[in-house]
Protein backbone atom coordinates (compact mmCIF):
# COMPACT_ATOMS: atom_id res chain seq x y z
CA UNK A 1 0.00 0.00 0.00
CA UNK A 2 1.46 3.37 -1.04
CA UNK A 3 2.03 5.91 1.72
CA UNK A 4 1.59 9.62 1.14
CA UNK A 5 4.69 11.65 2.13
CA UNK A 6 4.37 13.78 5.21
CA UNK A 7 4.25 17.53 4.61
CA UNK A 8 7.52 18.20 6.45
CA UNK A 9 9.30 15.63 4.25
CA UNK A 10 8.17 17.56 1.17
CA UNK A 11 9.47 20.79 2.68
CA UNK A 12 12.83 19.27 3.67
CA UNK A 13 13.38 17.82 0.20
CA UNK A 14 12.44 21.10 -1.49
CA UNK A 15 14.90 23.03 0.72
CA UNK A 16 17.65 20.47 0.12
CA UNK A 17 17.04 20.56 -3.64
CA UNK A 18 17.27 24.36 -3.64
CA UNK A 19 20.50 24.36 -1.64
CA UNK A 20 22.07 21.82 -3.99
CA UNK A 21 20.83 23.09 -7.36
CA UNK A 22 19.62 26.64 -6.75
CA UNK A 23 16.18 25.64 -8.12
CA UNK A 24 12.95 24.32 -6.64
CA UNK A 25 11.97 22.37 -9.78
CA UNK A 26 12.31 18.61 -9.74
CA UNK A 27 15.67 17.24 -10.84
CA UNK A 28 15.88 15.60 -14.23
CA UNK A 29 15.02 11.97 -13.70
CA UNK A 30 17.05 9.12 -15.06
CA UNK A 31 15.48 6.35 -17.07
CA UNK A 32 15.11 4.95 -20.53
CA UNK A 33 14.79 7.77 -23.09
CA UNK A 34 11.54 7.94 -25.01
CA UNK A 35 12.00 6.02 -28.25
CA UNK A 36 8.46 5.89 -29.67
CA UNK A 37 6.56 9.02 -28.68
CA UNK A 38 9.05 11.39 -30.27
CA UNK A 39 8.47 14.84 -31.80
CA UNK A 40 8.71 13.22 -35.23
CA UNK A 41 6.01 10.66 -34.44
CA UNK A 42 3.85 13.32 -32.79
CA UNK A 43 4.09 15.44 -35.95
CA UNK A 44 3.17 12.43 -38.09
CA UNK A 45 0.07 11.71 -35.97
CA UNK A 46 -1.00 15.36 -36.16
CA UNK A 47 -0.61 15.25 -39.95
CA UNK A 48 -2.64 12.03 -40.19
CA UNK A 49 -5.46 13.67 -38.25
CA UNK A 50 -5.27 16.86 -40.33
CA UNK A 51 -5.56 14.91 -43.57
CA UNK A 52 -8.40 12.67 -42.36
CA UNK A 53 -9.91 13.30 -38.89
CA UNK A 54 -12.13 10.24 -39.32
CA UNK A 55 -9.16 7.88 -39.49
CA UNK A 56 -9.19 5.49 -36.53
CA UNK A 57 -6.32 5.39 -34.06
CA UNK A 58 -5.76 1.72 -34.85
CA UNK A 59 -5.22 2.53 -38.53
CA UNK A 60 -2.83 5.35 -37.65
CA UNK A 61 -0.92 2.97 -35.41
CA UNK A 62 -0.71 0.45 -38.23
CA UNK A 63 0.54 3.05 -40.73
CA UNK A 64 3.12 4.48 -38.33
CA UNK A 65 4.12 1.02 -37.06
CA UNK A 66 3.66 1.89 -33.41
CA UNK A 67 1.29 0.56 -30.77
CA UNK A 68 -2.34 1.59 -30.54
CA UNK A 69 -1.74 2.71 -26.95
CA UNK A 70 1.08 5.04 -28.03
CA UNK A 71 -1.23 6.76 -30.53
CA UNK A 72 -3.85 7.16 -27.82
CA UNK A 73 -1.31 8.81 -25.51
CA UNK A 74 -0.13 11.20 -28.23
CA UNK A 75 -3.69 12.20 -29.17
CA UNK A 76 -4.85 12.72 -25.59
CA UNK A 77 -1.81 13.93 -23.67
CA UNK A 78 0.27 15.73 -26.27
CA UNK A 79 -2.21 16.97 -28.87
CA UNK A 80 -5.05 17.60 -26.40
CA UNK A 81 -7.62 15.85 -28.59
CA UNK A 82 -10.18 13.09 -28.13
CA UNK A 83 -12.53 11.14 -30.38
CA UNK A 84 -16.18 12.11 -30.78
CA UNK A 85 -19.11 10.07 -32.07
CA UNK A 86 -20.73 11.43 -35.22
CA UNK A 87 -24.36 12.43 -34.85
CA UNK A 88 -27.29 12.20 -37.24
CA UNK A 89 -29.63 15.16 -37.68
CA UNK A 90 -32.48 16.08 -39.96
CA UNK A 91 -31.27 17.47 -43.25
CA UNK A 92 -33.02 20.80 -43.80
CA UNK A 93 -32.75 22.53 -47.15
CA UNK A 94 -33.12 26.29 -47.37
CA UNK A 95 -36.62 25.76 -48.79
CA UNK A 96 -37.69 23.61 -45.81
CA UNK A 97 -36.12 26.03 -43.33
CA UNK A 98 -38.08 28.92 -44.85
CA UNK A 99 -41.29 26.90 -44.75
CA UNK A 100 -40.72 25.96 -41.10
CA UNK A 101 -40.19 29.60 -40.17
CA UNK A 102 -43.40 30.76 -41.84
CA UNK A 103 -45.49 27.94 -40.37
CA UNK A 104 -43.98 28.39 -36.91
CA UNK A 105 -45.21 31.97 -36.84
CA UNK A 106 -48.68 30.75 -37.86
CA UNK A 107 -48.68 28.13 -35.08
CA UNK A 108 -47.71 30.75 -32.52
CA UNK A 109 -50.76 32.80 -33.54
CA UNK A 110 -52.97 29.72 -33.08
CA UNK A 111 -51.45 29.05 -29.66
CA UNK A 112 -52.25 32.62 -28.65
CA UNK A 113 -55.93 31.87 -29.34
CA UNK A 114 -56.24 28.37 -27.86
CA UNK A 115 -53.32 28.10 -25.45
CA UNK A 116 -51.43 24.87 -25.04
CA UNK A 117 -54.13 23.40 -22.77
CA UNK A 118 -56.68 23.03 -25.59
CA UNK A 119 -54.51 21.41 -28.26
CA UNK A 120 -55.11 17.73 -28.99
CA UNK A 121 -51.82 16.18 -30.16
CA UNK A 122 -52.16 12.88 -32.02
CA UNK A 123 -49.80 10.34 -33.56
CA UNK A 124 -49.38 6.70 -34.56
CA UNK A 125 -46.68 4.25 -33.52
CA UNK A 126 -45.81 0.65 -34.34
CA UNK A 127 -45.28 -1.50 -31.22
CA UNK A 128 -43.73 -4.98 -31.36
CA UNK A 129 -43.97 -7.85 -28.88
CA UNK A 130 -40.21 -7.64 -28.24
CA UNK A 131 -38.72 -6.20 -25.06
CA UNK A 132 -37.96 -2.48 -25.27
CA UNK A 133 -34.30 -1.50 -24.96
CA UNK A 134 -32.80 1.89 -24.21
CA UNK A 135 -29.23 1.47 -25.42
CA UNK A 136 -28.07 4.49 -23.43
CA UNK A 137 -29.73 3.92 -20.06
CA UNK A 138 -30.44 0.19 -19.70
CA UNK A 139 -27.59 -0.99 -17.46
CA UNK A 140 -26.89 -3.95 -15.16
CA UNK A 141 -24.62 -3.65 -12.12
CA UNK A 142 -22.38 -6.68 -11.66
CA UNK A 143 -18.78 -7.65 -10.92
CA UNK A 144 -18.27 -8.74 -14.55
CA UNK A 145 -20.27 -9.49 -17.68
CA UNK A 146 -19.73 -13.23 -17.08
CA UNK A 147 -21.54 -12.89 -13.74
CA UNK A 148 -24.74 -11.64 -15.41
CA UNK A 149 -27.34 -14.33 -16.27
CA UNK A 150 -27.99 -14.65 -19.99
CA UNK A 151 -31.70 -13.86 -19.59
CA UNK A 152 -30.73 -10.48 -18.10
CA UNK A 153 -27.71 -9.69 -20.25
CA UNK A 154 -29.16 -10.45 -23.68
CA UNK A 155 -32.28 -8.99 -25.31
CA UNK A 156 -33.68 -11.30 -27.96
CA UNK A 157 -34.47 -9.99 -31.43
CA UNK A 158 -36.08 -11.75 -34.41
CA UNK A 159 -36.81 -10.77 -37.98
CA UNK A 160 -40.32 -9.38 -38.50
CA UNK A 161 -41.68 -9.72 -34.94
CA UNK A 162 -45.43 -9.57 -34.36
CA UNK A 163 -46.56 -5.98 -34.09
CA UNK A 164 -49.56 -3.67 -33.87
CA UNK A 165 -50.08 -0.10 -35.03
CA UNK A 166 -51.49 2.18 -32.32
CA UNK A 167 -53.11 5.62 -32.60
CA UNK A 168 -53.62 7.92 -29.62
CA UNK A 169 -54.07 11.57 -28.72
CA UNK A 170 -53.46 13.67 -25.62
CA UNK A 171 -54.78 16.90 -24.18
CA UNK A 172 -53.67 18.62 -20.98
CA UNK A 173 -57.05 17.68 -19.49
CA UNK A 174 -56.88 14.03 -20.55
CA UNK A 175 -56.27 11.54 -23.31
CA UNK A 176 -58.12 9.59 -25.96
CA UNK A 177 -58.47 5.83 -25.91
CA UNK A 178 -55.90 3.71 -27.73
CA UNK A 179 -56.96 2.65 -31.23
CA UNK A 180 -55.40 -0.58 -32.52
CA UNK A 181 -55.16 -1.13 -36.25
CA UNK A 182 -55.80 -4.71 -37.38
CA UNK A 183 -52.64 -6.60 -38.44
CA UNK A 184 -52.04 -6.25 -42.17
CA UNK A 185 -54.58 -3.45 -42.53
CA UNK A 186 -53.42 -0.26 -44.18
CA UNK A 187 -54.51 3.13 -42.93
CA UNK A 188 -55.96 5.12 -45.80
CA UNK A 189 -58.25 8.13 -45.79
CA UNK A 190 -61.39 5.96 -45.45
CA UNK A 191 -60.18 3.68 -42.64
CA UNK A 192 -58.59 6.65 -40.85
CA UNK A 193 -61.93 8.48 -40.85
CA UNK A 194 -64.07 5.46 -39.93
CA UNK A 195 -61.76 3.90 -37.34
CA UNK A 196 -60.30 6.97 -35.65
CA UNK A 197 -61.78 10.33 -36.54
CA UNK A 198 -65.50 9.56 -36.33
CA UNK A 199 -65.61 7.50 -33.10
CA UNK A 200 -62.81 9.24 -31.20
CA UNK A 201 -63.06 12.91 -32.09
CA UNK A 202 -66.85 13.10 -31.95
CA UNK A 203 -66.78 11.48 -28.53
CA UNK A 204 -64.03 13.86 -27.44
CA UNK A 205 -66.06 16.87 -28.55
CA UNK A 206 -68.77 15.78 -26.11
CA UNK A 207 -66.23 14.93 -23.42
CA UNK A 208 -64.77 18.46 -23.27
CA UNK A 209 -68.28 19.84 -22.70
CA UNK A 210 -68.41 21.89 -25.85
CA UNK A 211 -65.10 23.67 -25.20
CA UNK A 212 -63.20 24.55 -28.32
CA UNK A 213 -60.05 22.55 -28.98
CA UNK A 214 -57.45 22.46 -31.75
CA UNK A 215 -56.71 19.09 -33.36
CA UNK A 216 -53.17 18.35 -34.53
CA UNK A 217 -52.14 15.50 -36.79
CA UNK A 218 -48.98 14.72 -38.76
CA UNK A 219 -48.40 14.55 -42.47
CA UNK A 220 -49.10 10.83 -43.02
CA UNK A 221 -50.74 9.96 -46.36
CA UNK A 222 -54.09 9.23 -44.65
CA UNK A 223 -54.10 12.68 -43.00
CA UNK A 224 -53.62 14.93 -45.99
CA UNK A 225 -56.26 13.94 -48.64
CA UNK A 226 -58.97 16.50 -49.38
CA UNK A 227 -61.72 14.20 -48.06
CA UNK A 228 -59.98 13.93 -44.66
CA UNK A 229 -59.36 17.67 -44.47
CA UNK A 230 -62.98 18.37 -45.44
CA UNK A 231 -64.33 16.00 -42.77
CA UNK A 232 -62.21 17.66 -40.08
CA UNK A 233 -63.34 21.12 -41.16
CA UNK A 234 -66.99 20.08 -40.92
CA UNK A 235 -67.01 17.96 -37.76
CA UNK A 236 -64.59 19.32 -35.16
CA UNK A 237 -64.09 22.79 -33.66
CA UNK A 238 -60.74 23.48 -35.37
CA UNK A 239 -57.66 21.69 -36.70
CA UNK A 240 -54.24 22.44 -38.14
CA UNK A 241 -54.48 21.98 -41.93
CA UNK A 242 -51.81 20.09 -43.80
CA UNK A 243 -50.34 23.33 -45.16
CA UNK A 244 -49.82 24.81 -41.67
CA UNK A 245 -48.03 22.04 -39.75
CA UNK A 246 -44.23 22.35 -39.83
CA UNK A 247 -42.48 19.68 -41.95
CA UNK A 248 -40.14 17.22 -40.20
CA UNK A 249 -41.10 18.41 -36.70
CA UNK A 250 -41.31 15.54 -34.19
CA UNK A 251 -39.96 17.99 -31.62
CA UNK A 252 -43.31 19.84 -31.64
CA UNK A 253 -45.45 16.83 -30.78
CA UNK A 254 -45.20 15.46 -27.20
CA UNK A 255 -46.43 12.10 -28.50
CA UNK A 256 -43.20 11.85 -30.50
CA UNK A 257 -40.64 13.19 -28.06
CA UNK A 258 -42.11 11.88 -24.79
CA UNK A 259 -45.33 9.87 -24.53
CA UNK A 260 -44.60 6.99 -26.90
CA UNK A 261 -41.16 6.26 -25.40
CA UNK A 262 -42.55 6.30 -21.83
CA UNK A 263 -45.42 4.00 -22.81
CA UNK A 264 -43.10 1.60 -24.64
CA UNK A 265 -40.69 1.45 -21.70
CA UNK A 266 -43.51 0.49 -19.32
CA UNK A 267 -45.64 -1.74 -21.56
CA UNK A 268 -42.69 -3.56 -23.13
CA UNK A 269 -40.49 -3.95 -20.04
CA UNK A 270 -40.65 -7.67 -20.83
CA UNK A 271 -41.19 -9.47 -24.11
CA UNK A 272 -44.76 -10.54 -24.88
CA UNK A 273 -45.81 -13.91 -26.23
CA UNK A 274 -48.40 -12.51 -28.62
CA UNK A 275 -50.08 -9.30 -29.81
CA UNK A 276 -53.07 -9.66 -27.45
CA UNK A 277 -50.72 -9.64 -24.46
CA UNK A 278 -49.04 -6.54 -25.90
CA UNK A 279 -52.41 -4.79 -26.35
CA UNK A 280 -53.48 -5.56 -22.80
CA UNK A 281 -50.22 -4.17 -21.44
CA UNK A 282 -50.57 -0.99 -23.51
CA UNK A 283 -54.14 -0.46 -22.27
CA UNK A 284 -53.11 -1.03 -18.66
CA UNK A 285 -50.18 1.38 -18.77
Amino acid sequence: MLKMPRKKDVYYRAIKRYLETGKVEDRARTGRPCSVVTPKVRKAVREQIRRNPRRSMRKMASVLKISHRSVQRIVKNQLGMRSFKRKTVHFLSSKIMGKRLVRSKGLLKRHAVYGINNILFSDEKLFTIEEANNAQNDRIIATSSQAIPDELYYIGRVQKPQSVMVWAGILVIGRTSLIFVLPGAKINSISYRELILEPVLKDLTVHVSGESFLFQQGGAPAHTPKVTQAWLKENIPDFIPKDEWRPYSPDLNPMDYSIWSILETKACAKAHTNVESLKESLRRE
